[in-house]
């Protein structure tokens, strides 16, 4: 007989899901037809950490545009903080994309004769937060990437440093569930790129969900999972609750992903005007 005192406690129940792809996948017309992204399952819970990498034409801009709401899969379902996104029109999508996700790129998009405060309180614009909100908000996000002494400053005074700050400042401000990083080091030397990399795992700790796309296996080291994308298959390591599995590709049906541009997508694709 086990001892009560000693005997194992119920299992801790795990966080929430933010990202939910069930067979999801996306195939561009053909002919032929082009698979960018062969059908996955994954699952990524609040208060993750996870990083992609792969090499250039490996699905992982097709991954992030799916997860961003920016592109439609064409097969599979999406769920977004439990909302089934396949459901939701373009409208909506576009809504739930600025409430639930932040995104930071390589190149920081700010406007360039705007200040840092003023770059910051714009993502509040259509969300219906009021002005003098939006301006306590933005300040406060400033305050929160180091940056609460540098408001005033337009983008053109600003370090590449000081500038993914307060990209990362804008992402943030409305507070949303996923945090989607696109090589966000890319144009920074190396020890700008570690502070930054210092300021993600702070809002990490803090319960952010992070989703980080990079190049660099040492930025990618940071994440507490990594999936690594190749030929538009998903393979997956580090912590995970046994829930993700990855469908292997079809032999019969093979990604070419030769031309290191592109995700898989063959020229006659491109010159269709197709976007991966």
């Amino acid at each position: 007989m086990t001892d009560p005192a000693t005997a194992p406690g119920p299992a801790a129940t795990p966080p929430p899901p933010v990202i939910e792809f069930r067979g999801v996948g996306l195939t561009y017309p053909g002919p032929p037809p082009v698979p960018a992204l062969r059908p996955c399952d994954l699952t990524v819970r609040t208060g993750d950490y996870v990083t992609v990498v792969g090499p250039s034409g490996s699905g992982k801009s097709t991954f992030l545009n799916i997860a961003g709401l920016l592109d439609r899969p064409t097969s599979g379902r999406y769920l977004l903080d439990g909302v089934d996104t396949g459901a939701v029109r373009d409208a909506g999508r576009t809504a739930l994309r600025g409430r639930r996700i932040g995104f930071v790129f390589q190149s920081f998009h700010l406007l360039p004769h705007r200040s840092a405060l003023e770059n910051v309180t714009l993502a509040l614009l259509y969300n219906g937060t009021p002005r003098r909100q939006r301006v306590a908000l933005a300040r406060e996000a400033l305050e929160r990437v180091g940056l609460g002494h540098r408001l005033d400053a337009v983008p053109s005074r600003l370090s590449g440093g000081e500038r993914q700050r307060v990209a990362i400042a804008r992402a943030v401000v409305a507070r949303p569930s996923l945090l989607l990083c696109d090589e966000p080091t890319g144009n920074l030397d190396t020890v700008t790129a570690e502070s930054v990399l210092s300021l993600l795992d702070q809002l990490h700790g803090e319960g952010m969900t992070l989703l980080v796309i990079t190049h660099d296996r040492e930025v990618a080291a940071r994440g507490r999972r990594t999936i690594t994308i190749r030929d538009g298959v998903l393979r997956q390591s580090g912590l995970d609750d046994g829930t993700d599995q990855v469908d292997a590709p079809d032999p019969a049906d093979p990604v070419d992903a030769s031309d290191p541009d592109n995700d898989g997508v063959t020229d006659e694709t491109r010159e269709s005007g197709v976007r991966t």
